[in-house]
């Protein structure tokens, strides 16, 4: 097979940062080719245009609320990427493509902070839901905070 006849070669590590830094739009499915990558970038991305545009706070209405579910997604593909062995990801992404991956404790550092960061994402966006919820509901009516 000539060089230019083989399929690009998909480094696991970027891969990982991708979608631990951008999970949400699914940068990491644009970048290993997987079908459907443009349903969740136009899902997130009409989120985000309802949040900007018809509610008061960008922050605080169900539209935002519910990219939660894809920050944490992105940040639990991040880490299983991550630790996935080199030779499960170069027989599933790569075949054909003539080199082998090679990760080491870089694969290990992203699992780390996709991790760090995910927990702290993914409890400020419960938290967000929960106070969202209470108030909508008035739970917190009298509450001084």
């Amino acid at each position: 097979m000539t060089e230019a006849a083989r399929p690009p070669h998909r480094s696991k590590v970027l891969v990982a940062w991708l979608a631990g830094l951008l999970g949400v739009v699914g940068a990491h499915w644009w970048y290993l080719g997987r079908r459907g990558a443009w349903a969740l970038t136009v899902y997130t991305v009409l989120m985000l245009v309802l949040s900007f545009t018809v509610f008061d706070s960008w922050w605080d209405n169900p539209a935002f609320l519910s990219l939660n579910i894809l920050f944490a997604a992105g940040f639990i593909e991040s880490v299983v990427f991550a630790l996935k062995p080199d030779e499960a990801f170069d027989a599933r992404y790569n075949p054909g493509s003539g080199r082998v991956t090679r990760t080491g404790w870089n694969a290990v550092i992203v699992a780390i902070v996709s991790t760090l960061l995910g927990g702290i994402v993914v409890v400020g966006g419960i938290a967000m839901t929960v106070m969202y919820v209470y108030m909508s509901m008035g739970w917190l009516d009298g509450y001084v905070f």
